[in-house]
């Protein structure tokens, strides 16, 4: 299990599984643009699928939920952002 943090909820922390939290934020690392404005919620979602294991999502399946996971944990944590004035929102790697 890893611990992740949420950008909308500071100091509250979470435990998921370690195998699929890192498998999404490699995937989602790599699917984000450095530079704005960056992808929406279902931009993401579909940018991570060519990265991810069948074995961890079959047919995608369940694979928004980890990338909303993942990316409000890497939010928390400064390697994403989140687009200023834009809609609709937007992310891209910090």
């Amino acid at each position: 299990m890893v611990e992740v943090e949420n950008i909308n909820t500071p100091g509250r922390t979470s435990r998921v599984n370690a195998q699929k939290y890192n498998a999404m934020r490699e995937a989602l690392l790599k699917a984000l643009p450095v530079e704005p404005p960056g992808l929406t919620q279902a931009e993401m979602g579909q940018a991570v699928l060519p990265f991810l294991a069948q074995s961890l999502w079959p047919g995608g399946a369940k694979a928004m939920w980890w990338v909303k996971c993942v990316q409000l944990d890497l939010e928390a944590k400064g390697l994403v952002r989140r687009s200023q004035n834009i809609r609709p929102t937007r992310w891209c790697r910090a």
